[in-house]
């Protein structure tokens, strides 16, 4: 005797957080229902022209926005940035370049920096034992 296995869901956040999307964009049927992982799965190969849009244009949720800035999500908090923000008003802070977007790339150039040499240093020990 076998079990069928019931279809394996996620609530909409979840299914947003997935597919890149900022939830209160999405329509209205995405957000109230439940999302199998078949339909994430379609959506992500075949995504439908809402979703084509709302990546492409936004709103972006933060860590969207953060990775076109090249910052971190902290940073854009420490920025006072915690609104979703369209792809417009991303590309208008990076002509602008204020000075918290660039001390915070910095910031950002800094700790990836510190983290390839923090793996550098794993694999030499790792090739030393």
């Amino acid at each position: 005797m076998t079990s069928q296995q019931s279809p394996q869901t996620m609530k909409p956040a979840t299914a947003a957080k997935k597919l890149g999307v900022y939830l209160p964009a999405t329509p209205a049927e995405f957000q109230e229902g439940v999302v199998s992982r078949t339909e994430l799965n379609r959506l992500q190969a075949e995504p439908p022209e809402w979703l084509r849009e709302l990546r492409r244009d936004g709103p972006h949720p933060r860590p969207v926005i953060a990775a076109k800035l090249g910052v971190s999500i902290a940073g854009l908090a420490r920025a006072g940035v915690t609104d979703a923000l369209t792809t417009e008003q991303i590309e208008s802070l990076k002509r602008e370049g204020p000075e918290w977007l660039e001390r915070e790339r910095t910031t950002q150039a800094g700790v990836r920096k510190e983290a390839a040499r923090l793996r550098e240093l794993r694999k030499e020990q790792a090739g030393q034992d």
